[in-house]
């Protein structure tokens, strides 16, 4: 079947980013963001008793505002995504800003009312038939509000992001769309290179030299607006502290902690597993680079395909690919496959591989019309296949929730790249199994280890330099040197130094570090990994998967994560035996890639 490299966004809002929909999208939420405060400062918890049908319908009010939010938010995201250049989209994130900002001052104070009605109350409220779903989240948003400071001090904190973090955040999105990398095409011809293709031929051209020759030049690019780059960071960082500070804590990994729904206890053990388990990796490495004739790898050899001759890699057509997908989900779930096939179908994909599109991929759901979208580039590599696979396992994480209340649908970062890595563990692992010859499966056994090497040593060195750079912060503005100095010692440590070349303004070119609604946007995929890796065995040894899969995904906002664990996996994630049969697999893996690689380097 033949499908689109092009998404279709007119079915959330035509018109682009002109868009009248959109206009009167954003007119709608202004005024019944206005309205909801007005019932909200009305409303009295003694009077609403014993049905409290008045807070039932501030509670539904604040849910359809907060998917209205969502849905013009992807498609402003979107448009932006598809051409960074686009100057019109600026303004128009800048009005659902202030639309976020003033539906935030509503929810905060709704959450300081929910402090203040008494515990005999608040328990008979969650008795309601409609409240009973959302028991979990209106506890959460009542503990939140005993954090709050006063009203007024909250919005003026909110109206003051607006120009604080947010605004460095989009700033960010600014001056990557003017970063662009001179250089050679493969036959030495003068080329110009944006950052996503650049960073696209970086991690993935089969050239070994091109890409040596590229990674110089691709720190230069960074490192001539490193200044510009560390204000940003600097500044963004600045404000998410000050903010810390007002409510009481300078303990900067609290908040990630909550957003993701997880103890301090359960991200240590992690981070011990991964620390104690991570040489066969490096082994890994050292063998990667002898098959490319090196005695080291470099960091532009990290995630860089082994071509081995004789191993004719598959390349893929993007209707290839589609297929591999749809197939191979069916065989674990026939409604993964189903909504893969969906996904192709009604154009929720944008895959072209053009000049002007944002770097990455993504994936983010449109709550009201129950849809998705995911952005991407596709050149036909089995990595290009593993992250379509990747973000259609988002959407399945979504489409299984949109029946449920808006609440209810709002799960965390953490749990959410588990159902987007157990989509991808299926695709590698079949590509694997695909492989015709000895060769070819030593080149996708290595396009698999991409993710335990990004899990275990990169992101590793994320979290690093970034808990440590957050340390120098609460003191002093850290300079672009200072900056390089900590990113190259966080990789060379989480690498075990073993590495040829590094590279010392990742901290620049790495949006997750400048996202400003989520700091710490590291340990939540180290987590969705080891735990889809729990998951996946779990898949391939028992009966009944599908059910009990979409069971585990239905309530990931419903409780925290160690409890979501305990009720559907019978594990204690504070331990490390979980995680540990996770490694396992990893390690099985490695295993055959070093017995098929033996012959190859002696």
């Amino acid at each position: 079947m033949k499908y689109s490299l092009n998404w279709d966004l007119d079915s959330l809002f035509s018109g682009g980013i002109n868009s009248a929909q959109l206009k009167a999208k954003l007119a709608q939420l202004k005024t019944a963001i206005a309205a909801l405060g007005d019932l909200l400062d009305r409303w009295d918890a003694a009077s609403d008793a014993p049905q409290y049908q008045q807070f039932i319908k501030l509670i539904n009010q604040l849910q359809a505002i907060e998917a209205g939010i969502g849905q013009a938010g992807l498609f402003i995201s979107a448009v932006g995504s598809a051409d960074i250049n686009n100057p019109e989209v600026a303004p128009v994130n800048a009005r659902l800003s202030h639309l976020e900002t003033e539906a935030e001052n509503v929810s905060g104070k709704l959450k300081k009312v929910l402090v203040q009605v008494p515990n005999a109350n608040f328990t008979a409220m969650l008795a309601q038939p409609d409240l009973q779903p959302l028991a979990f989240n209106l506890r959460e948003m009542r503990d939140e509000g005993k954090e709050l400071l006063d009203d007024k001090t909250e919005a003026l904190i909110s109206r003051l992001d607006l120009d604080g973090k947010s605004a460095w955040s989009a700033h960010y999105d600014s001056l990557v769309a003017t970063v662009s990398v001179p250089f050679h095409d493969a036959n030495g011809q003068p080329v110009t290179l944006s950052a996503g293709q650049a960073d696209n031929n970086l991690l993935g051209n089969a050239d070994p030299q091109y890409r040596a020759e590229l990674l110089p030049a691709w720190e230069q690019a960074w490192a001539d607006k490193e200044q510009l780059f560390a204000d940003t960071l600097n500044h963004l960082a600045g404000f998410r502290l000050t903010e810390y500070a007002a409510h009481g804590t300078t303990d900067f990994l609290r908040q990630p902690l909550k957003d993701n729904r997880l103890s301090a206890e359960t991200l240590n053990t992690i981070w011990q597993v991964v620390d104690d388990n991570k040489q066969f990796l490096l082994d890994y490495l050292d063998r990667k680079a002898a098959l490319l004739g090196k005695k080291h790898a470099g960091w532009q050899d990290v995630e860089a395909p082994l071509n081995l001759p004789g191993s004719q890699l598959h390349h893929f057509t993007y209707d290839e690919a589609a297929a591999f997908i749809i197939k191979h989900y069916g065989e674990f779930s026939p409604k993964m496959a189903a909504l893969a096939q969906h996904a192709f179908e009604n154009h929720w994909i944008e895959a072209e591989d053009r000049a002007g599109k944002a770097p990455g991929g993504w994936m983010e759901s449109a709550p009201e019309t129950h849809e998705a979208r995911i952005f991407m580039t596709f050149t036909g590599s089995p990595n290009d296949v593993s992250t379509l696979a990747h973000e259609l396992g988002h959407a399945f994480h979504s489409s299984v929730m949109s029946d449920l209340p808006y609440f209810r649908q709002d799960y965390a970062m953490n749990v959410a790249e588990t159902a987007s890595t157990f989509g991808e563990l299926i695709v590698a692992d079949a590509n694997v199994k695909a492989a015709q010859t000895p060769a070819e499966k030593i080149s996708l056994l290595n396009a698999k280890m991409d993710n335990p090497v990004a899990m275990f040593l990169n992101i590793r060195t994320r979290f690093l330099f970034e808990s440590r750079f957050y340390q120098l912060r609460q003191q002093k503005l850290v300079t672009p040197a200072e900056l390089n100095e900590l990113m190259l010692n966080a990789q060379k440590e989480a690498f075990g130094h073993d590495l040829s070349t590094y590279s010392p303004h990742l901290w620049a070119s790495k949006l997750h570090f400048y996202i400003d609604d989520l700091s710490f946007y590291n340990f939540p995929y180290v987590f969705g990994y080891l735990f889809s890796l729990g998951i996946y065995a779990k898949a391939q040894q028992t009966g009944n998967f599908e059910d009990r899969y979409i069971a585990l995904l239905r309530d990931t906002a419903n409780m925290s994560t160690e409890d979501l664990a305990r009720k559907h996996l019978g594990v204690d994630l504070t331990k490390p035996d979980f995680w540990l049969a996770g490694v396992n697999l990893i390690k099985r893996d490695v295993a055959e890639f070093m017995r098929l690689t033996d012959s190859l380097v002696k």
